[in-house]
């Protein structure tokens, strides 16, 4: 491989011959040489259409003059259009602030923008990468901006078409199975029947539940740092570069929620609260997921010794010794992101919590975590719609034998023959053997007839006058 000298305010560095990046990068590859995390790609293209923006803003305040501008842009959209993947190699283990990554990006997009104006870059650089594609910024602003708009941009292309695609198809499951009526359970125990489609509805609701608390946290998200520079005081930025840079990212991402400079940037430079707000409404979306996926297969156990009242696809085999075997593979899969994620939300909030003075200092691994969280529960909730939700089917003759074998159904006598009588009834036929309706008769408490009026499996599945 051949290598070229690049220098920075440290001295002079071997670079790949190449690479666009230079000094700074390759100090901080050789300085944190931790792990196989590398920053995500997301962070990488939140930054692209941050510096972008700030050309554009910093060419409107005569700034930067107009052939680096648009040299600048070009770089950027590159950059968001994959064509200089390679040149992002820096881990996540590095700086609390980011700023190996912040200058990773100037660098890079410096050395592409002066070969876009006709300079060879590892001769003369044309466009410098903290005076030019850095102006008017710090790391310490850049970094929590850019991983902000990563968030906004994968919460709307990842996460809520993936929770939309799997309660769409709760929705039609739970009104496809809205009369089958079953058993219901509580503390692993019978308890009174409900529909199958009542059961799944509430899967609905969850999912419901956790995309709006999801999209309240966006409103804390889309406040930016940009402008806060080093410390929150602006320092070399101009007193309208915040406000024209965030119109201009509006401009550019096209997203449903409009990007507003943060009122107070001493609080966005020093706190991620808004970040803990977002990882706690994917960790309360993680534990619905988990509740899901554990239902289901609960539901599914079997296929003749487990409850087995649902049915769902045999996607491989479930053993390599075992023949035959088939396992509710989705919903394990499911439960181990849901841990994941869980763990994650940990690490996000005690990272929050250490922002000591002007700055927190754990911005890289909050990003890593909050974006891996968000794509792991995008993944895993299309994974288990298509390959498990849409092939839930009820297995009638289990759920029949269950809901009529249930001692729980003497609770609709209650109100006839009073709560003791009632349990007297199913503690007799649970001791016996026998059924609710056989010892309610040899008690004395009931006829055939009323028992038969009093105790309608289908009518104890709402609310009556």
């Amino acid at each position: 491989m051949e290598y070229r000298i690049e220098k920075d305010t440290m001295g002079e560095m071997q670079v790949p011959n190449d690479k666009y990046w230079g000094a700074q990068t390759q100090r901080s590859i050789e300085n944190f040489p931790i792990g196989n995390e590398t920053m995500p790609k997301e962070i990488i293209e939140g930054f692209a259409y941050l510096k972008k923006a700030c050309a554009v803003v910093n060419n409107r305040l005569n700034r930067l003059d107009e052939n680096k501008t648009m040299a600048i842009i070009q770089a950027c959209d590159e950059v968001c259009e994959g064509k200089l993947d390679g040149n992002f190699p820096l881990v996540v283990w590095q700086t609390g602030s980011g700023t190996q990554s912040n200058m990773n990006i100037n660098e890079v997009v410096a050395s592409r923008a002066t070969e876009i104006l006709g300079e060879d870059f590892r001769i003369r650089k044309l466009v410098h990468p903290n005076d030019d594609v850095n102006k008017g910024q710090s790391s310490n602003d850049t970094y929590p901006t850019a991983m902000r708009i990563a968030f906004v941009l994968e919460l709307q292309k990842q996460l809520f078409p993936a929770i939309k695609l799997l309660k769409d198809t709760f929705i039609r499951k739970s009104e496809e199975f809205k009369d089958i009526v079953k058993i219901g359970r509580t503390h692993l125990q019978d308890a009174t029947p409900l529909t199958l489609g009542q059961e799944l509805s509430a899967y609905v609701n969850m999912l419901e539940k956790a995309q709006a608390q999801v999209e309240d946290s966006i409103k804390y998200l889309v406040e930016l740092a940009i402008g806060g520079t080093a410390v929150g005081t602006g320092l070399n930025s101009h007193p309208k570069f915040s406000q024209m840079v965030c119109e201009v990212l509006n401009e550019q991402t096209k997203t449903s929620y409009n990007f507003i400079s943060h009122p107070n940037k001493f609080h966005a430079l020093t706190s991620h609260d808004g970040e803990v707000f977002l990882s706690g409404a994917l960790n309360a979306l993680a534990s619905n997921l988990m509740k899901i996926a554990n239902d289901i297969r609960w539901l599914a156990s079997g296929p003749r010794c487990g409850i087995g009242e649902l049915n769902i696809p045999e996607n491989e085999p479930g053993s390599s010794i075992m023949p035959g075997k088939v396992n509710p593979t989705q919903s394990e899969a499911m439960t181990m992101v849901a841990v994941q994620v869980m763990g994650n939300h940990t690490t996000v909030s005690i990272s929050a919590s250490q922002g000591n003075f002007e700055l927190n200092v754990f911005k890289p691994v909050i990003a890593y975590n909050i974006l891996q969280s968000i794509k792991l529960l995008s993944d895993t909730m299309i994974a288990f719609n298509d390959k498990c939700a849409v092939g839930i089917e009820p297995n009638l003759e289990n759920i029949k034998k269950y809901l009529n074998d249930s001692l729980m159904l003497v609770t609709a006598l209650n109100p006839y023959i009073g709560y003791e009588n009632a349990a007297l009834i199913a503690k007799t036929a649970h001791k016996n053997a026998t059924t609710l309706k056989e010892e309610a008769v040899k008690l004395g408490l009931l006829s055939n007839e009323e028992f038969d009026k009093y105790v309608k499996p289908e009518d104890m599945t709402y609310p009556k006058e």
